[in-house]
């Protein structure tokens, strides 16, 4: 693998501090190195016991991950890897054909203990802060407000941030992400893990559609309610359990409705 220098940089968004992370490489494109920009967006947040135990990390060689920008809870933007390069923070994952998510990417780490944690609120000056940043991002690499997404979203059943309790649509009507109104929770039918036939095909279908990885098999397998809970915790946060119930299917017909391809 190659190496970058650690050497200092210039921000490639104007207000964040710069710490160099020398866990980075060049982007790629199948074999050859990336020609386009990144095109995508992806949260994370630290699940650390501090901030500055997860900067620390980040920046450690022999971690061997990072992310270009990191966001504390109030609000101080930090990038650590320049947006040209390739950091290391999506791991194993897949979207929408993109296997190499690290290569399509700008990640963005934000300061918070996760689940383990306790699930503790994003700040509010920490959310302003990654509005704004992602705002900067979208406008100069023109990033599609689909192609925002939840390091969850890529990697279903292995990851869980930024969680549930993100407020995804805060970030929507700051201009950043897609965002649909969530189907109030209610009765009626529903599709879960064991279930097979036309049903669970039209739903592997819809989440397919819309970038997820997920079997095409008819069965409503592992693979089909991971990403049923990864779709619950970015667009239908309401429960998240896995089972496609009315409220998960209607709220997924409309984020489909919502995609330029299809409206």
């Amino acid at each position: 693998m190659k190496w970058f220098r650690a050497e200092t940089f210039d921000p490639d968004f104007a207000a964040a501090l710069v710490r160099v992370s020398p866990n980075r490489n060049a982007r790629r494109d199948g074999t050859a190195e990336r020609t386009h920009p990144p095109d995508m967006i992806l949260l994370h947040y630290t699940g650390m016991a501090s901030g500055k135990a997860a900067l620390d990390w980040l920046c450690a060689r022999e971690s061997e991950v990072s992310s270009h920008y990191f966001v504390d809870e109030g609000g101080i933007v930090t990038q650590l890897v320049p947006e040209s390069e390739r950091a290391w923070h999506a791991g194993q994952s897949f979207w929408n054909g993109e296997t190499d998510i690290n290569s399509a990417s700008i990640g963005i780490e934000i300061v918070n203990p996760g689940h383990e944690g306790g699930c503790p609120p994003f700040p509010i000056m920490q959310m302003r802060a990654v509005a704004r940043l992602c705002r900067d991002i979208i406008a100069r690499h023109e990033i599609a407000a689909a192609r925002v997404l939840a390091h969850s979203d890529v990697a279903p059943g292995r990851k869980s941030d930024p969680g549930e309790w993100f407020d995804w649509k805060y970030l929507a009507d700051e201009g950043v992400g897609l965002w649909v109104e969530p189907e109030p929770l209610g009765g009626g039918r529903f599709l879960q893990e064991g279930d097979s036939g036309m049903p669970v095909d039209a739903l592997q279908t819809m989440l397919r559609l819309y970038g997820y990885k997920v079997d095409a098999d008819a069965t409503f397998g592992t693979a089909t309610r991971e990403a049923v809970i990864a779709f619950q915790r970015h667009f239908r946060p309401a429960r998240v359990d896995g089972i496609a119930d009315a409220s998960t299917i209607t709220t997924l017909h409309r984020l489909l409705a919502a995609l330029p391809r299809f409206s």
